[in-house]
């Protein structure tokens, strides 16, 4: 929220606010963003959702290349999408995977329409989430609806991961842990146990912390599924599908920042990591209405600060951890719907971002 007093301050192209954290704020380093490349493979896929950067390489991942999942297919179907693609610095794209159906084994409730939870483990693991569609593109009446996708490093899916709390996973960050990999997952279809009805609005959705353990030369196991954040809003819309709690992004102070496009707010989960009961979303709010216009996608910039794509206007928000909105910045001139997920590239001078207005992964770097 905007703090009393504070003076709009124009610096070089972007709009600050006074009493921001010392130094720029990371958006205001930035230039024009560009193209990548095209988010469209082969089958049609579109509506480029999920995004994560490869640091290391193993089988068809290359470090430096970022993967994308589309969550619709060529007929433009939401919770239909079964492709994720990889994208070089160069611009060159391919097909990492393509899911087809799941053998019963492998089972993934309501079938597969791949979303923004979209995560590389050690090991070349990639764990991606499924929020289908249900019949003629209705939010799905199967309860728990989805699941999350372990894929291997040649982009076979090796597990399924259901349980009652990973109910419509709509998007994941990791963190290391003790034991392996926590992931921290978005849910946007969370209904009380046995409740076949899709979600109307008010409906509360929940924040969950899955306990991930490695083992060399085996597929990863989930040991535990932990809620750390209740209430969050959930509602069927037309046009997006479902709103509700999307980006995640864990600080470095072990908060957890969450998106919620309803409320159009960004709030904070804290002691994320160690937790073991939920924080009500509506304990603590860390910025809420300002620049922000529905926000979906979440991450952190190299300074610290959150950073907040605007479903709306396609504007990113810089979020400093007091809670003040520092900076602001266009990323798809009138971009309503454009804006989703978005990743710092390692260098730490460039944001990635999906561009679903033209199915594309677009780049920004610092000028």
């Amino acid at each position: 929220m905007l703090a009393a007093g504070s003076a709009l301050i124009g610096v070089g192209g972007f709009t600050a606010i006074g009493g921001a954290s010392s130094g720029a704020p990371f958006l205001s380093t930035l230039g024009a963003p560009r193209q990548v490349a095209s988010t469209v493979p082969a089958n049609g896929d579109v509506n480029p959702y999920g995004i994560v950067v490869v640091r290391t390489s193993i089988g068809k991942l290359v470090k430096g290349d970022t993967i994308v999942s589309n969550y619709n297919d060529k007929a433009n179907v939401q919770g239909t999408g079964r492709t994720i693609v990889e994208i070089s610095p160069a611009g060159v794209m391919s097909t990492f995977a393509t899911i087809g159906s799941l053998p019963a084994s492998k089972a993934c409730p309501g079938g597969v329409g791949l979303s923004t939870a979209l995560s590389i483990l050690p090991g070349g693991w990639v764990v991606v989430g499924s929020v289908p569609a249900g019949v003629n593109g209705a939010l799905p009446l199967v309860n728990p609806a989805g699941c999350l996708l372990v894929l291997n490093s040649a982009g076979t899916v090796s597990e399924t991961w259901t349980n009652q709390n990973i109910n419509g996973p709509w998007d994941m960050t990791e963190a290391a842990s003790g034991a392996g990999v926590d992931l921290f997952v978005s849910n946007v279809l969370t209904r009380p146990k046995g409740v076949k009805v899709t979600p109307k609005s008010g409906d509360q959705s929940s924040i969950i912390r899955i306990s991930v353990a490695l083992t060399a030369g085996q597929p990863p196991r989930m040991t535990g599924v932990t809620v750390i954040g209740t209430g969050f809003l959930s509602q069927a819309n037309k046009a997006a599908f479902v709103q509700g709690a999307t980006g995640v992004a864990l600080g470095k102070n072990g908060t957890l920042y969450v998106a919620e496009t309803v409320r159009n707010r960004v709030s904070e989960i804290p002691q994320a990591m160690t937790r073991t009961t939920a924080d009500p979303n509506d304990a603590t709010t860390l910025s809420s209405g300002g620049w922000l216009n529905g926000p979906l996608g979440l991450t952190i910039a190299p300074n610290g600060d959150v950073l907040a794509m605007n479903a709306n206007n396609g504007v990113a928000v810089e979020i400093n951890l007091v809670g003040m909105q520092v900076a602001k910045k266009t990323l798809v001139p009138n971009g309503s719907g454009d804006l989703f997920a978005a990743a710092i590239a390692p260098s730490g001078t460039e944001l990635l971002f999906v561009n679903d207005g033209t199915n594309a992964l677009d780049s920004v770097s610092v000028k």
